[in-house]
């Protein structure tokens, strides 16, 4: 009897504590719930804050790129023809009617071609609007600038016209990727040739650029911390999904190709 009242004393202090310790552990449970799930908001917040923080960035990079570019046209082209219509202008004799015809023919040429140009600027004032133009005549408008230059031999395969859907922000992104890839070239690879190559295929959108100038060592540059522009691209390749594969080799040239999701 005594024995039987024993087993049922444990079985009720058993059973009180089991009482006790399941509200105590879902209660320590729920705490835990919320506050990995605040701790979830606040990083998808902060995650989308650096987003919007690098994108503004991004775009600042791209308008000042935009104005280095409209101000290196306006000084080496727009105003050397402008400068040659004046020359030309005050070189007019009207006392010879036949050379003052054709001088004037030229002068009415030269202004035509300053127009043309400064309408070509008026464009890229609107950097947002090339991206709203679709990413394929952004990257037609950057190698167009580049062709201008004349310093490259240059190999465009650009597929990404009239592509059916879109995304801005990537967009902007790939835009800037572009240019700092060209900047890097001409800055540093000392090429004479650049191949470029666009396209899009199962929902990814593949950019690769390769040129022919002297290379380098990229785990050198990386030790060094001289290769910040490098970290610049990986940095953003990063940022939306995609995957950079970079080959370089002494004296051979560089190759990069990129795979981004898309849109």
């Amino acid at each position: 009897m005594q024995s039987q009242t024993t087993q049922i004393a444990i079985l009720v202090a058993v059973g009180t504590l089991i009482f006790l310790l399941v509200p105590f552990f879902l209660v320590m449970y729920i705490r835990s719930y919320v506050r990995h799930k605040k701790n979830h908001v606040l990083e998808k917040e902060t995650m989308k804050q650096k987003f919007e923080a690098e994108m503004l960035q991004t775009l600042v990079e791209v308008q000042d790129q935009t104005m280095q570019t409209i101000a290196t046209e306006l000084h080496d082209n727009v105003g050397q023809l402008l400068s040659l219509t004046t020359l030309t202008l005050n070189s007019i004799n009207l006392g010879d009617s036949e050379k003052a015809g054709k001088k004037i023919e030229s002068s009415l040429s030269l202004v035509n071609k300053s127009i043309k140009e400064l309408r070509e600027l008026a464009k890229l004032l609107h950097g947002e609007q090339l991206v709203e133009n679709g990413i394929g005549h952004a990257i037609e408008q950057e190698i167009n600038w580049l062709s201008k230059s004349g310093a490259y031999e240059l190999k465009v395969s650009n597929q990404l016209f009239d592509l059916q859907v879109a995304s801005p922000n990537k967009d902007l992104i790939i835009l800037r990727l572009l240019q700092e890839i060209i900047n890097n070239i001409i800055k540093h690879a000392k090429a004479s040739y650049i191949e470029i190559d666009c396209y899009y295929a199962h929902e990814t959108l593949y950019l690769k650029v390769k040129e022919n100038g002297i290379g380098f060592s990229y785990d050198e540059k990386k030790q060094k911390k001289t290769g910040m522009g490098l970290n610049s691209i990986y940095k953003r390749i990063e940022m939306i999904n995609g995957k950079l594969v970079l080959n370089s080799k002494l004296n051979k040239g560089t190759s990069i190709a990129i795979e981004i999701p898309y849109p």
